[in-house]
């Protein structure tokens, strides 16, 4: 019997229903993935070619910056961090169900956050921070979050940082009760801050400065949350300030400055020990300081600046050890300093000024070791100046103006070698001027409304000029040293008012010891004089040797005579500076011109020594060229070529005619290439490299053609093997050029030449000072620039109206740019010098441009 198959007539239909779908299989969800990444891909600008790897042939697996799940394969991570990607967020993403990360961080994407992200119900991580990278601006994200973001039920860390996301924040994010990470900081949100956050039970670190929200801070936030960070500053909240920040306490950082809290300061923050930084600057606050807040054992930073507080400093803060800055400046503070302060062996910057502080100044704090910053101006402040502030040889900056101290400066201030500021104005100050002052690398001072008399060391009123030292009425100047007529030429009676005032005291102790002095000196006089002669005649002998009147060191062929050099003339000077006065010379036998600079005395000998060790070996067109050294005793000069135009700072500021500068934006451009030029040199080509440390506009000469040569070597550095910079005990640089790095820090590195060096930019291209009071208290030239850069009408606003015309403006905004990347706070953000020269060469006004080229279509930055 014929066995029979059940259902025969199924059989040929299942055949061609899998023969069919073998053939043409359906698009599967990994299919999908692919072809919405690709399409993606088509729609970004890509000028490195990160996502060459993307091909429809390959897996998504294998494309640059994605992450698959090991076993269904799909899709689970897109990081794409600085590649410089340009386009918008894909709205295919959505496609992408199994995405639990989202990071496009410091990219240039534009356009909104689209609402189908909401449906990436898994994802995580949606980090799209600082996404102007390059632009600054009218290139990143923009428009307001979608409340559909709350769907992301499973978000633990948002960061939206940085860009210009404006509008309310939905009360909806509120909801995501997951989120241990939410940066939205630098953007334009408005409105009230969604209380929802109140209730987070995870939230570890929470960051949204630099947006207008205003009203009162939710009032439970932190009450459930394990908080290690907030930073709410520069905002408009207003109220008390929030009580439960430190409730578990976890808080290490607590960031609330520039908005409008009043009120007291919550006696809860007295138990905060975790703390490690404190910045409640620039509200409203006031009343008495919870003397726990005092004594915070891990505290690095306090800044209660620019509030209404009131009371006293408590002694409990000997016990926060760790601090290194404390800022109380502008309040209603009371009281004696308390000695406590020289407990705090970490201190780097004190200021306390514009306060009631009482009483003298304790000597104490002359054991602060590192301290480099100390402003106690605007007090009520009595007494003499402690000597023991000498100690104190890292201090960089000192203001004591607008006291009542009394008696007279401390000789010991000569020992402050890293002083770069010092203003003691407006006090109640007598006696002389140290001369030794004279040894410090002043920049800045300022001893004006005082009662001091004699005279003005020469080279201290180089530096500060007469008004530093108007309001002393008995304070005079040498004939030779006058520049204008606000302060007296002295005469006999001002050169020996000084004299018969402590003459009583000097024969005094001249007479006390005059009888022990002058048995010694009988018994042991001929014998030294017999030795002392012949020590002279086998030193002089040895001189003869070579130059019986000086030690000449020449680099270059160059007739020198000796004699000439030490010969100088007070009319024929032409600058000071930190390592001494430069004359011109016209040298007798060749007719030649040559610059002199005749060293400070004391450090005379290690200038010389430094300047020669780097400028003997080095040659490079845009470093300036040493001729010769000379040496005899206690005197030191260099021999440079002569520099017809002076120096950048001077050229910037001097006119043709009125209305019209000696420098257009073309010579500009060509002073700042060379320049550069020249310190890439110093810090690439040379082995090991060499650290400036003082990069200005007055230490960049021009010769006749308006060519820049790099001068002023007496503080340069042999860098570090390591390249990881040298801790130096001497304080170098400028006011107003100085790295942030190196307010708190002697920790010196090429960057920090780096930022020395945007600053003379910025200064090209605005035709402004590094500091001026138009900027704001404390404030330089970068941070007005920066504040400057929001849109083009802005920006506009920054360049020097005398060269800016229409046809220069785009070529000095890209050089704004370098600016701008060279003066960033990270020294690692900053670019190289090699890449500062590319960058310019980059923007050359006069490089041909053809027209495809000619909107500059890859980089909107500044448009």
């Amino acid at each position: 019997m014929a066995t029979t198959t059940p259902f025969p007539s199924l059989r040929f239909p299942t055949l061609l229903f899998f023969l069919f779908f073998s053939l043409f299989p359906p698009c599967t969800p990994l299919m999908a993935e692919s072809e919405a990444l690709l399409r993606w891909k088509d729609q970004l600008n890509d000028p490195h070619h990160c996502l060459q790897s993307w091909k429809a042939s390959d897996s998504p697996c294998e494309f640059s910056g994605i992450k698959c799940h090991p076993v269904s394969g799909r899709v689970t991570e897109i990081s794409l961090e600085s590649k410089s990607l340009s386009g918008v967020i894909s709205p295919l993403i959505s496609v992408l169900k199994s995405l639990t990360v989202l990071s496009l961080p410091s990219n240039n994407i534009s356009g909104k956050l689209p609402l189908e992200l909401s449906n990436c119900s898994n994802l995580r991580v949606l980090n799209v921070t600082e996404n102007n990278k390059i632009e600054l601006f009218d290139n990143n994200l923009a428009g307001e979050i979608p409340r559909e973001l709350a769907n992301l039920t499973f978000l633990r860390e948002f960061d939206a940082s940085s860009n210009r996301i404006h509008g309310k924040l939905p009360n909806e994010i509120g909801s995501l009760k997951n989120l241990v990470v939410f940066h939205i900081y630098k953007n334009n949100f408005s409105g009230e801050f969604p209380t929802g956050f109140g209730d987070m039970q995870h939230l570890v670190a929470f960051s949204i400065y630099g947006n207008s929200f205003t009203g009162e801070f939710p009032v439970d936030f932190g009450r459930f949350s394990p908080l290690d960070s907030i930073d709410i500053s520069e905002n408009k909240f207003s109220g008390g300030f929030p009580k439960f920040l430190c409730e578990n306490r976890k808080l290490r950082f607590l960031l609330a400055l520039g908005n409008e809290f009043s009120g007291e300061l919550p006696e809860s923050y007295a138990e905060c020990k975790s703390l490690q930084r404190l910045r409640i600057n620039m509200n409203r606050l006031s009343g008495k300081v919870p003397d726990g807040v005092w004594a915070l054992p891990y505290v690095r930073m306090i800044d209660f600046g620019d509030n209404n507080f009131s009371g006293g400093m408590s002694a409990q803060i000997r016990f926060s050890a760790s601090l290194s800055q404390l800022v109380l400046l502008n309040n209603k503070f009371s009281g004696e300093l308390p000695p406590e302060l020289g407990k705090l062996r970490n201190l780097e910057r004190l200021h306390l000024s514009s306060n009631n502080f009482t009483g003298e100044i304790p000597s104490e704090i002359g054991a602060l070791l590192q301290l480099s910053s100390l402003h106690l101006e605007k007090n009520s402040l009595t007494g003499s100046i402690p000597p023991e502030l000498g100690n104190c040889v890292r201090l960089v900056d000192l203001n004591l103006a607008l006291n009542a101290l009394t008696g007279n400066i401390p000789e010991t201030f000569s020992s402050m070698t890293s002083l770069n500021s010092l203003n003691l104005s407006r006090n109640e100050l007598t006696g002389l001027i140290p001369e030794n002052l004279e040894k410090l690398r002043l920049s800045s001072i300022d001893l004006s409304e005082n009662q001091l008399s004699g005279r003005v060391p020469s080279d201290l009123l180089t530096m500060g000029g007469d008004v530093a030292y108007l309001g002393n009425k008995g304070l005079c100047v040498n004939q030779n040293s006058k520049i204008s007529s606000s302060i007296n030429v002295c005469t006999n009676h001002h050169s020996q008012r000084g004299f018969f005032a402590g003459k009583f005291v000097l024969l005094c102790v001249i007479a006390s010891t005059l009888v022990v002095l002058l048995a010694g000196l009988l018994l042991v006089s001929y014998k030294n004089f017999k030795l002392s002669e012949a020590d002279m005649e086998n030193e002089l002998e040895g001189e003869k040797k070579e130059d019986p009147k000086w030690k000449l060191a020449s680099f270059h062929q160059v007739d020198i005579n000796a004699d000439e050099i030490c010969d100088l003339e007070e009319e024929n000077l032409i600058g000071s500076g930190a390592t001494g006065k430069v004359y011109r010379l016209d040298l007798k036998k060749n007719g030649s011109t040559v610059a002199v600079k005749q060293l400070w005395k004391g450090d005379g000998v290690k200038i010389l020594e430094a300047e020669m060790e780097i400028l003997g070996k080095i040659r490079h067109r845009n470093i300036l060229k040493l001729y010769a050294s000379l040496l005899k005793g206690g005197s030191s000069f260099l021999v440079f070529e002569y520099m017809e135009n002076g120096n950048l700072f001077q050229a910037l500021h001097r006119d043709i005619k009125v209305g019209q500068p000696e420098l257009d934006w073309y010579q500009r451009y060509q002073i700042c290439l060379g320049a550069a030029k020249g310190i890439a040199y110093l810090h690439h080509d040379c082995s090991p490299p060499i650290i400036h440390r003082d990069i200005k506009s007055s230490n960049i000469l021009l010769n006749e053609d308006y060519e820049p040569k790099i001068a002023d070597f007496g503080v340069a550095k042999v860098a570090e093997k390591s390249h990881k910079g040298s801790d130096y005990s001497c304080f170098a640089g400028t006011h107003g050029y100085i790295a942030p790095e190196l307010a708190y820090s002697l920790k010196v590195t090429e960057k920090s030449d780096v930022y020395s060096f945007g600053v003379v930019l910025l200064e090209l291209i605005t035709g402004r000072r590094p500091v001026e009071e138009e900027y704001g208290e404390g404030k330089d030239i970068v941070y007005w620039v920066l504040n400057h850069l929001n849109d083009r009408e802005s920006v506009l606003r920054v360049l020097d109206d005398k060269v800016a015309t229409h046809s220069v403006q785009d070529d000095m905004i890209k050089v704004l740019k370098v600016a701008v990347l060279c003066t960033t706070k990270l020294p690692s953000v900053r670019p190289s010098m090699r890449e500062v020269v590319k960058r310019l060469i980059d923007a050359d006004p006069c490089a041909f441009k053809s027209p495809k080229h000619d909107s500059d279509k890859n980089s909107k930055f500044f448009l």
